[in-house]
């Protein structure tokens, strides 16, 4: 049987991660034309994208319990497949959905691009690791064009009496998702990759109808053809297909490379969010945005060398 080139894998998983960050990046999107469109609010809406999205993350999970494995998983390495899985899609998933009934998709994205710098800090305070000056001038690009594409949105958002609730919901949403990031790398080499995102989202599901059932009633749900169509939006366009897409390109072309090709995502949300919830494109933000990326590259550049 011939063999494919090693180029064509490299190509395929460049591909499927950059389609995989696009549909990542419909998720803000989606939500936004949710919450006009329907009468939905933040918890209802993630328990439906959740529900939607877990048969695929059930089939996921047998499928790799079928497989023989050499790596074993011990008790703490559940426990903290669990935990991370709580605090990854369920905590962050929460916030980052209450922020964006405050909030623009494009300011959004952009806050939550954060997580990048935000897991190399930890990494630095946390775990003692040595902060570079590439890393340095990262924190620093990725800070200052933030805070350029906040002010920015401050000025056109002006009547909005959320809009700092909304901004720090999604900034929440970024840390915890940062500290989710810094222990994926450090448990994913041990148990792997597509059993640690299937468990993961497992537990972020039931945290997620935990919380529904203890606060929300089915029958205070109003039901529409509408909300049903989102709702299948966000658990499969949004959720499942970019979850095993970006999984698939860790094994194909490494973490690192997978940073930076999902670093195209606010560009993506910006674009998208102007063309369907014609928010507009303004020069902060275009100034902010640009910044941020180089900041993210910078560091997929730093991890790619460090790791060649």
């Amino acid at each position: 049987m011939k063999s494919i080139p090693n180029e064509q894998i490299k190509l395929k998983g460049f591909l499927i991660t950059l389609l995989g960050a696009i549909l990542f990046s419909t998720k803000a999107i989606f939500i936004k034309l949710a919450f006009a469109g329907t009468k939905v609010d933040a918890v209802t809406l993630l328990s439906l994208r959740m529900l939607v999205a877990l048969p695929f993350y059930i089939a996921a999970a047998i499928m790799i319990y079928r497989k023989p494995t050499n790596q074993p998983v011990t008790k703490v390495q559940w426990l903290n497949i669990f935990l991370l899985g709580l605090l990854g899609y369920y905590i962050s998933s929460l916030c980052d959905f209450i922020g964006l009934q405050f909030i623009s998709a494009g300011l959004e994205r952009l806050i939550l691009f954060m997580y990048p710098t935000l897991a190399i800090l930890i990494n630095t305070f946390v775990f003692k690791t040595k902060l570079s000056k590439t890393q340095l001038a990262a924190l620093v690009l990725t800070y200052l064009g933030i805070g350029i594409a906040y002010f920015g949105e401050m000025k056109i958002d002006t009547e909005n009496p959320n809009f700092y609730y909304g901004s720090f919901m999604v900034f929440l949403c970024a840390a915890t998702y940062s500290v989710y990031i810094v222990g994926t790398g450090r448990l994913v080499p041990k148990v792997g990759v597509t059993r640690f995102t299937a468990n993961a989202m497992l537990a972020a599901t039931a945290g997620i109808f935990i919380h529904f059932i203890l606060t929300r009633s089915i029958h205070q749900i109003t039901y529409s053809n509408t909300l049903l169509y989102y709702s299948i939006a966000l658990g499969i366009i949004a959720t499942v297909l970019p979850s095993f897409m970006i999984s698939n390109g860790m094994k194909t072309i490494g973490i690192n490379n997978v940073a930076v090709i999902t670093s195209i995502g606010p560009v993506s949300t910006i674009i998208q969010a102007h063309f369907i919830l014609h928010e507009p494109i303004f020069t902060e933000q275009l100034i902010g945005t640009i910044l941020v990326i180089i900041g993210v590259l910078l560091i997929g550049r730093k991890a790619a060398i460090e790791n060649s």
